[in-house]
């Protein structure tokens, strides 16, 4: 029996951060000393991360984001798993928690109404009811809900623009739905202030749903933003949507393309995959800069000169802070292996 020891934690808050680039360092610090990595952002509007650690770290961690009256009220999606999901700790901050073109927007003041799981399970196949997929093409293209209409977007800010697409569904029920729910706190409210009347949003997103409602008639896999690429929802009804990239056959594996330049994320058989060294192309393949493939499809993110011991030296603890800094460089040597 597979051993789960780690916990993956998917999160995020809408609130008001004064100074976030104090937070930043304080909230770095932490996971520092408590074993946990993962992407966070952090914003004068909020907190969004997805992070990995012990089940017993992962605990602190939760508890340490609650204790803090500004994000009392947030809401982590848990999922076990055998290992760390990421390599590394960043901590950054960004002028929004998800970039998009509705920074006017706040959650905390409009959106639209939280549907439990369960909830969307039981409304979703009415017939006043259409299904919106808000995330972009790679992800909607692994995985979705049955009947979902998705738009053609790279990312998220492109979808105000899409919006006026949908003119035509103003009289309907309008069931948006995202990963974890981050996108559709915006996307939902961006309708209803375009005159869309009845607007609903899937509270904890895809994720929720599949570990509170089996993921029923979610088809194909969810794309996720860590080392595992994607993750099963659907244990009821379960189908795969995807094709390989290279060979056309049905696969539901997803893969970054390891030419950097390129990096388009896509679905690729495990043949294909080792065949192809991980690239999606001819031409990438044969590309100077083409990652070693190491049968996953997985790369860490450039830090683009990101520091992650920033500010750590501030605190009379160094020589402690040295050594946990130390014990995490040599379990990142060890993971590297």
């Amino acid at each position: 029996m597979e051993n789960k020891d780690y916990n993956v934690l998917l999160y995020y808050c809408y609130a008001q951060i004064d100074d976030p680039e104090a937070y930043r360092e304080e909230h770095h610090l932490f996971c520092i000393e408590n074993k946990i990595r993962g992407r966070i952002i952090i914003s004068p509007e909020g907190l969004n991360g997805t992070v990995s650690g012990l089940k017993e770290d992962c605990e602190k961690y939760m508890a340490y984001v609650h204790a803090d009256p500004r994000f009392a009220k947030t809401e982590f999606k848990v999922d076990a798993h055998d290992q760390h999901t990421f390599a590394k700790i960043h901590v950054r901050v960004k002028s929004e928690i998800v970039h998009s073109s509705l920074r006017h927007i706040d959650p905390n003041v409009k959106t639209g109404k939280h549907l439990e799981p369960e909830d969307f399970r039981k409304l979703k196949d009415e017939e006043d009811v259409v299904i919106l997929d808000v995330r972009s093409n790679y992800e909607h293209e692994l995985g979705r809900f049955k009947n979902a209409i998705t738009l053609d977007i790279d990312n998220f800010r492109d979808f105000p623009e899409k919006v006026k697409e949908l003119e035509h569904l103003k009289g309907k029920k309008v069931l948006t739905y995202c990963t974890g729910g981050i996108k559709c706190e915006k996307a939902s409210a961006f309708l209803l202030e375009q005159g869309f009347q009845d607007v609903y949003q899937l509270h904890g997103g895809i994720i929720k749903y599949g570990m509170e409602a089996g993921g029923e008639d979610f088809e194909g896999k969810c794309y996720v933003f860590d080392n595992r690429i994607a993750v099963d929802v659907n244990k009821v009804n379960p189908t795969v949507i995807s094709t390989c990239h290279v060979c056309g056959t049905e696969c539901d594996r997803m893969v970054n393309c390891a030419n950097p330049t390129c990096n388009a994320h896509l679905p690729i058989c495990e043949k294909c995959g080792w065949e192809m060294e991980g690239a999606c192309s001819v031409e990438c393949k044969e590309n100077p800069e083409k990652r070693p493939y190491d049968g996953t499809g997985y790369y860490q993110k450039n830090t683009n000169g990101y520091n992650p011991y920033k500010g750590l030296f501030r605190r009379q603890d160094k020589e402690k802070i040295k050594q946990t800094i130390h014990e995490q460089k040599d379990s990142r040597v060890g993971a590297d292996h």
